[in-house]
């Protein structure tokens, strides 16, 4: 199956998939041409935090919904938390042109916010159709460019996508981690108020930074924690030097297993030292590796804010928020580690605990950035665990 699109009246920007499909369009953001992963996303709210969020790096987002950019962006929804990572997604793929901005706290319209980020987008596409044959195909490997002239070489361009490795064995995560130590002290946002600020008291917490979101570090520190963020190459004696009451493994982008090369290992160490750990999206799939289990890469992959996953101890359903490529093999889990949530949307993994060790993870991001707050408990399930041990 292809994809058919005439070309606009006037093209300033294409979208190139690796098998020749030439999608046209106009373009906004940042001029000039990148290679990626085009993946699709069903949120309804949240495109900055979803442009932002480091898990996306060596991406190109379709968005679903139709309405892109009509709140404008500001500085309080970015979600990368380093320098590395302030340029995740490489490209937006939209139905229609952004709007001019109508919102009392937008600071700046989304195109020209995304030329400052170095994003690329095209505007005008079959976002429809697009997402369909990924569905049935699953994410293709494209080049997209945007460019005045309206002049694309489409022959190289496609060469450039069929050549491009993907996101496969590819570690990520140093990409985007920070390069030194920190402490984070800014809580969650609150209407009117804005975001607030750490007492200094609580117990601490150390987040490995494989790609981590503001959100988690933000859902942390109004939990009543200390925050600590380390490099995702920090060792389990630099980790332990700071003392931490537990661990959180973060989110980031490209393959776990690549990444786990040089964070298993770590894992295992804090594992072995029973050390409360509490996993998010990638970290989720590493402390999956460090127990033993296998992850692999999916066909579609999950991301929006609004897909249904079931808490297995309760027999709850929640809405959450989803971005992965890649899923833990459920059917690899050794007998020590117990599936905690699954996605009602294909039956993949979304959870898991360990019976010998306290930890958990979830695949969703329970943050919240962009998506429902249906799975704040996490964050306090995990500090009221510490707190007890």
């Amino acid at each position: 199956m292809k994809i058919s699109q005439a070309p606009a009246e006037t093209p300033t920007a294409a979208l190139v998939l690796a098998d020749g499909t030439a999608i046209y369009g106009q373009g906004f953001g940042a001029v000039g041409e990148v290679v990626g992963e085009v993946c699709f996303n069903t949120a309804m709210s949240g495109y900055q935090e979803i442009l932002t969020d480091p898990s996306y790096a060596g991406q190109l987002v379709t968005f679903t919904f139709p309405h892109i950019g009509n709140v404008g962006v500001n500085a309080d929804d970015i979600e990368d938390a380093s320098p590395a990572a302030a340029t995740a997604a490489r490209g937006a793929i939209l139905r229609t042109m952004p709007t001019s901005s109508s919102n009392y706290r937008a600071q700046l319209d989304l195109s020209a916010w995304m030329r400052r980020r170095g994003i690329i987008g095209i505007a005008g596409v079959d976002t429809r159709a697009l997402t369909a044959f990924i569905r049935e195909q699953g994410m293709p490997h494209a080049v997209i460019a945007h460019n005045a002239s309206g002049h694309f070489d489409i022959e190289a361009m496609t060469k450039r996508a069929a050549a491009w490795a993907g996101l496969e064995g590819r570690d990520l995560a140093k990409d985007v981690t920070t390069e030194q130590s920190y402490v984070h002290e800014e809580s969650g946002w609150v209407w009117a108020n804005g975001y607030g600020k750490h007492n200094g008291s609580g117990p601490h917490i150390v987040v490995i930074d494989y790609g981590v979101k503001r959100n988690i570090l933000r859902r942390l520190v109004s939990e009543g924690c200390r925050v600590t963020v380390v490099p995702a190459t920090a060792t389990y004696d630099e980790i332990m030097e700071k003392t931490p009451n537990g661990v959180v493994l973060s989110n980031g982008p490209g393959d776990p297993a690549a990444t786990g090369e040089y964070a298993v290992p770590v894992v295992r160490q804090l594992i072995d030292a029973k050390l409360p750990l509490l996993g998010i999206c990638l970290g989720h799939q590493i402390l999956a590796l460090a127990a033993g289990a296998t992850t692999k890469k999916m066909t579609q992959g999950h991301h929006g804010a609004n897909h249904p996953v079931k808490d297995l101890a309760t027999g709850k359903v929640e809405i959450v928020s989803m971005n992965h490529g890649f899923t833990v093999d459920g059917e690899t889990l050794p007998d020590n580690v117990e599936q905690t949530h699954v996605s009602l949307f294909d039956g993949s993994n979304s959870g898991l605990a360990l019976n010998d060790a306290p930890a958990i993870s979830v695949q969703h991001h329970p943050e919240a950035s962009p998506g429902p707050e249906d799975s704040f408990y996490i964050f306090r399930r995990f500090v009221e665990g510490l707190k007890a041990a």
